[in-house]
């Protein structure tokens, strides 16, 4: 009979389209964070999120209720809601100096690495224009920083 602690822990079981470990914890720029757990290479795929499809009607009206807005407009007619996805890289924080891209591809919210990002390091892209309308303070800390989102 072997030892508990002989027992090898269970592997990590990642969904496909999550190409990078990362972890979710908290973050200095706000809330909860995405942070890389291995070595990100520049240009590659990080993952995505996958949430609740949409209209753009109504992701406007949701948007005024939460208090933390989780929806990406995909199209004119199509937004995605991420409130109840349980994708980590749902937590990805804005910065002024961003290390990645939100890339919208077929319907998909995808991430890509702008350059290196190291393990342990935040996983930030640029919000772009959001439904906050500048009128949410932005909390980056990078030296660009354009104060509001």
């Amino acid at each position: 009979m072997s030892s508990t602690s002989d027992i090898a822990p269970p592997p990590v079981v990642r969904p496909p389209y999550q190409k990078f470990d990362v972890l979710v914890q908290r973050s200095l720029i706000d809330g909860h964070g995405v942070f890389a757990k291995e070595p990100i290479p520049p240009r590659v795929k990080i993952g995505e999120i996958r949430g609740e499809s949409i209209s753009v009607e109504a992701a406007r009206i949701r948007a005024t209720r939460y208090e933390r807005v989780m929806i990406v407009e995909v199209s004119e007619k199509k937004a995605i809601d991420f409130h109840r996805s349980t994708d980590p890289m749902r937590f990805t924080n804005h910065s002024c100096s961003p290390n990645a891209r939100l890339c919208i591809r077929q319907g998909r919210v995808e991430f890509y690495a702008l350059r290196t990002i190291a393990p342990g390091e935040e996983i930030t892209v640029s919000y772009g224009e959001t439904h906050h309308e500048g009128r949410l303070r932005c909390r980056c800390g990078a030296p660009n920083c354009a104060g509001n989102l």
